[in-house]
């Protein structure tokens, strides 16, 4: 039978998997596509910041052209000899393995407006040094704000593109003559970005190398990596999927560089800009002002030039447009706001000398992740029964480990896992998933709440509900806090109002006791007619159950205060007993029987036992004493063990109530002792030495302390309609026979009532 059941339920789950597949499907497609890039762009950034940043393998120097510099080299057009000045100083002086400029000495460059004859110096000391120096790279751009030809922007030959006949090709904007001649003296770098590929504007794909007739252009990293790598710029040859580095010499392969798309890059950043321990940088007015000071004749300023140029000692030297003004920035993988674009190139530098070349998986992998890992999550999420939350932990689980190994490989290995879309598609999946399950179940809630909400407490529907059983009969022992409340004198509200009006006037009253009583987490017994029954503990453990139903009477007597003087302020709609109603509480804890309890076809959750019947003694006793809420000292006991002294509690008698033997101390509930005034605190303490003396059968100073405590009562017979007595005044009466009617000399305190 067993076996039975179990069958539908997993042709139900996998019906329910196979109805989710079209989402991983979709958010595939979309990653397929394109259009999860930017977000698989984000997820790679957090990757990275999380990895942190890389030891440098080589020394990248940065020459910052800056405000400083612009102000020490003059406003454009620049002069370019300046531009000389710096990068013979850094080789000569400095000891630089390299140097390269970010930016293309181009006739563009140039405004109709310009010096003629300082463009031709400049040039010509470019020219010098770049015949001088091999190692000085020049930049060669295809895009950019001045790489512009008659017909419009230099297109850049990107063979994923189409551009395969090199005949056709556009030549990069290229430095202008004579600094690069027509025999190609001096080192020429490509600096463009391929940003179409990548759907951003961090700067993350370098185009290695452009097709053009005769010649192949390389780019700037690639140059200065055959430096770095101890070969002439230019050493460089394309074997496939690959781009070698080799030794011309001895034809030993140095580097072996992955490309995508034929001839693309992914620089693995390495850093972040601003951090100088990893990316070290001076303005390029530092460098000419400290060679002007190695001729200077204050020996000050010559040694302080002296201190500075070892720092370039064997590094690659960056130099490029730092100023904001000159608009050459971007943001980085660390760095959300833009900054120089000049740190792309020694990142790709690094990349390339360290072969630390980020990987990328095949389609496939990301198809595996997106369906993978939405089958497991959908299973998980879908799970029903006891274990319903701990499998949907699990699931949770899983994405995150999914996450956790994305972001291992990718600081261990390199290598790119795609995030978006099997993320995507997993909390998506999972989404539905459980928002499908919890339609279902509030569905078959719905169903049971029909069936037995309207015969049945709330809580025990409720508890059917999460469960999935059917109410059975019977009961088990709990220990309980049981509560009974009654309206004073109700029979004379039965006989001065009409039945519509004393409806009214109930449901009003019972509303705002069973609110609270529920808002203490009491569990509804019945009504039997104005009294309230309740049960605290049961059927949800409540682990401090009586110092809740000890709070619920005192939230109680305060609602009926509340209530009364509402009914006062509506004048004559009710009679005049309505302003004066109260009720009486009472509590007992003990052990009980709480269950089920009726007939098969009709019951109820309710309790029974002795510790319930003197609840009810409690409560019908408590007039007898003066009071409006009576509790044994069980409860006492009990409430402050949860609660401490919150509560103050008058100790009132010992007594033993119709129909049983054994005597029970019992208390009144006097309030919050927070709230309590200061008579009635004064009045608690006079109550106790009268108690004291009246146990001590000193019946006179006895009655001598209870009078000046009933001074004090916070219920006064002449204040207050409907007010009949208060436990001072009870026990003056009550001395008053005894010291006629005298106990044994051995009585024990307690006394016996006569009435339920």
């Amino acid at each position: 039978m067993s076996a039975a059941v179990a069958q539908p339920k997993k042709r139900k789950l996998d019906w329910r998997i196979l109805l989710l597949l079209p989402v991983p499907i979709l958010w595939g497609w979309l990653a397929q596509e394109g259009h999860l890039q930017k977000a698989e762009n984000l997820l790679l950034d957090q990757r990275y910041r999380i990895r942190g940043n890389l030891a440098a393998p080589v020394k990248v120097y940065y020459v910052d052209v800056d405000t400083r510099g612009i102000q020490r080299i003059g406003e454009r057009p620049w002069d370019r000899a300046r531009f000389a000045e710096a990068a013979q100083l850094l080789i000569e002086k400095g000891g630089a393995k390299s140097v390269a400029f970010d930016f293309v000495f181009s006739e563009l460059a140039h405004s109709e407006l310009v010096n003629r004859e300082k463009a031709v110096a400049g040039n010509t000391a470019l020219a010098k040094i770049s015949r001088r120096y091999p190692q000085i790279v020049f930049a060669a751009q295809y895009t950019g704000g001045e790489a512009r030809t008659q017909h419009g922007t230099r297109k850049f030959p990107l063979l994923r593109l189409g551009f395969t006949n090199r005949e056709k090709n556009d030549i990069p904007e290229l430095p202008a003559y004579p600094i690069v001649s027509p025999l190609r003296s001096g080192t020429l770098g490509l600096i463009d970005i391929d940003y179409d590929f990548q759907d951003d504007q961090v700067p993350r794909w370098a185009p290695l190398f452009a097709e053009a007739a005769l010649t192949d252009f390389w780019h700037m990293g690639l140059q200065l990596a055959c430096i770095e790598l101890g070969v002439p710029p230019g050493s460089l040859r394309r074997a496939g999927a690959h781009i070698e580095i080799f030794n011309p010499e001895s034809g030993e392969v140095l580097r072996r560089i992955p490309v995508t798309d034929q001839q693309l890059l992914e620089i693995n950043w390495f850093s972040d800009w601003d951090d100088q321990n990893y990316n070290p940088r001076s303005s390029i007015a530092d460098v000419l002002i400290a060679g002007e000071w190695l001729n200077s004749e204050n020996p000050d300023e010559r040694k302080q030039a002296e201190e500075f140029f070892p720092r370039f000692a064997g590094a690659t030297v960056l130099i490029g447009p730092v100023d904001p003004l000159l608009q050459d920035l971007a943001p980085t993988p660390f760095d959300g706001d833009p900054v120089p674009k000049v740190g792309g190139h020694g990142n790709l530098i690094k990349t390339i000398i360290s072969e630390q070349y980020l990987q990328r998986t095949p389609p496939w992998v990301m198809w595996a992740g997106v369906l993978g890992l939405s089958i497991v999550v959908t299973s998980l999420a879908v799970s029903g029964g006891a274990r319903s939350l701990l499998a949907k932990l699990i699931a949770l689980l899983v994405i995150a480990a999914y996450a956790i190994i994305g972001i291992h490989q990718f600081s261990e290995n390199h290598l790119i896992l795609p995030m978006a879309a099997p993320l995507g598609a997993a909390f998506s999946t999972g989404f539905i998933a459980i928002l499908w399950q919890l339609l279902q179940e509030e569905k078959q809630k719905g169903r049971i709440k029909n069936m037995f909400g309207t015969y049945l407490a709330p809580e025990l529907v409720n508890r059917m509900v999460e469960s999935k059983e059917d109410p059975q009969l019977g009961g088990h022992e709990e220990i309980i806090t049981a509560y009974f409340s009654d309206i004073q004198s109700f029979s004379t509200f039965s006989e001065l109002m009409p039945a519509s009006q004393l409806v009214d006037l109930m449901n009003e009253y019972l509303t705002a006791c069973t609110d609270i009583v529920q808002e203490e987490r009491g569990t509804l017994d019945k009504y039997i007619g104005d009294a309230v029954v309740a049960i605290y503990g049961a059927p949800l453990p409540v682990p401090d159950h009586a110092f809740r139903a000890c709070t619920a009477t005192i939230r109680v007597q305060k609602a009926i205060e509340e209530l009364r003087q509402k009914w006062r302020s509506e004048g004559n709609k009710w009679p005049p007993i309505v302003h004066y109603l109260r009720a009486r509480l009472g509590l007992n804890t003990g052990s009980a029987i709480v269950g089920n309890m009726g007939s098969r076809s009709r019951f109820s959750y309710t309790m029974m036992g002795d510790n319930v019947n003197l609840a009810a003694r409690m409560e019908s006793g408590a007039k007898s004493l003066g009071v409006y809420t009576m509790i044994t000292e069980a409860t006492k006991l009990e409430a402050e063990k949860h609660g401490g002294d919150k509560i103050v509690f008058r100790f009132l008698d010992k007594i033993v109530v119709k129909g049983r033997t054994l005597p029970v101390p019992v208390y009144e509930v006097m309030g919050f002792r927070a709230d309590l005034p200061q008579t009635a605190a004064d009045c608690l303490g006079l109550h106790a030495q009268a108690i004291e003396r009246y146990l001590a059968q000193d019946w006179d100073g006895a009655i001598q302390v209870f009078t000046k405590s009933a001074a004090l009562e916070p219920y006064q017979p002449s204040k207050a309609h409907f007010i009949e007595s208060n436990p001072s005044l009870i026990m003056i009466e009550r001395c008053h026979k005894m010291k006629e009617h005298p106990p044994a000399p051995n009585w024990d305190g307690v006394f016996t009532m006569k009435e339920k």
